[in-house]
């Protein structure tokens, strides 16, 4: 069942209307979803963070975000459950002693981080970013997370891009997508 919001429109149908879909970017071919001109109408975005927190209500003590969409997520996620936020950077970018994981992509590899002192033992996380592809950005921050002592209780991401593998690659963790594309 999809969700739907207060006017009676799903979800998916106000991210299909809000979405903005570019044609051959960033390479020809592609189709690329522009999530931007959902994160600036107020009630798109409060209702899209609304929809990618319920179903972890009262689960989680802090919002780890992926650079850099899933900080606009995870800021507004963590104001509107009143918890914390964690920012998950790509490696250089944080200025005191870091834990790294790295990962694979497409075209090489990549390396995230967060402050080692960031993430409290035993804290139950929820991560948040914008797209699911193949998986390999949230499956290293969701280690990431564990390697510092956290417990990861859900993944929550806009579009799913099925086909991908991006699921397969977060097994054994219970994710959310509010819309699936299928390729």
């Amino acid at each position: 069942m999809i969700p739907e919001t207060a006017s009676g429109e799903s979800v998916v149908d106000l991210l299909n209307r809000l979405c903005a879909t570019v044609e051959d970017y960033p390479r020809p071919g592609i189709m690329f979803k522009d999530l931007t001109p959902v994160f600036a109408d107020g009630k798109g975005l409060r209702i899209m963070v609304d929809e990618l927190t319920a179903p972890f209500e009262g689960q989680f003590d802090l919002v780890a975000g992926v650079e850099a969409r899933g900080f606009l997520l995870a800021a507004a996620a963590a104001y509107a459950t009143g918890t914390g936020v964690i920012t998950v950077r790509k490696k250089g970018k944080l200025p005191r002693q870091t834990l790294s994981e790295d990962y694979a992509l497409e075209y090489g590899h990549a390396t995230i981080e967060v402050h080692e002192d960031d993430v409290p033992s035993e804290a139950r996380i929820l991560l948040l970013d914008d797209v699911l592809a193949t998986g390999g950005t949230l499956s290293a921050a969701t280690r990431l997370m564990e390697r510092s002592g956290a417990h990861v209780v859900g993944i929550g991401v806009v579009l799913e891009l099925a086909g991908l593998g991006g699921r397969t690659a977060l097994e054994g963790h219970d994710v959310h997508s509010l819309q699936r594309i299928e390729l």
